[in-house]
């Protein structure tokens, strides 16, 4: 499971020019899963994102986390996480989950991540989207497990 975490001052996803997912100050996730991918990653990385100390305290310090500054997460799937460009030009997917293994996977991670009382917002699994976002920073973290 690879996740790309971009801190952001807002965020918003949409298909077809329609807004299907917004937030104010809080994480971009990128999110995309491998085949083997299961229970024990998407826990792991629930606890390393909603725990994650980002934001700055009093001090200018990246000390406070989404709870602190009443943060938001919008989740977007993005199977390109898992692009292998060793060869050629043209990318190759083979090393991500198919959609029916990703889909309820991505599921499964969005409602772990709500279950934790953090807002969270989400794309459309499968669909063309365009993301609109103010990067905080910018601060990009790049989670893996």
């Amino acid at each position: 499971m690879r996740v790309v975490l971009q801190k952001v001052n807002r965020a918003a996803v949409s298909i077809d020019g329609e807004v299907v997912g917004k937030i104010k100050q809080g994480y971009l996730l990128l999110v995309g899963f491998a085949p083997d991918d299961g229970a024990e990653q998407i826990d792991y990385l629930v606890h390393k994102i909603v725990n994650l100390r980002v934001f700055e305290d009093e001090n200018g310090k990246m000390n406070k986390g989404l709870r602190d500054v009443d943060g938001a997460i919008l989740s977007v799937s993005q199977f390109t996480l898992y692009a292998d460009t060793k060869h050629g030009n043209r990318p190759g997917f083979s090393q991500a989950a198919r959609p029916e293994i990703a889909e309820p996977l991505y599921e499964q991670f969005n409602a772990k991540l709500a279950a934790t009382g953090i807002p969270v917002e989400t794309g459309h699994f499968g669909a063309m989207m365009k993301i609109d976002l103010e990067n905080d920073g910018p601060t990009t973290i790049i989670y893996e497990k």
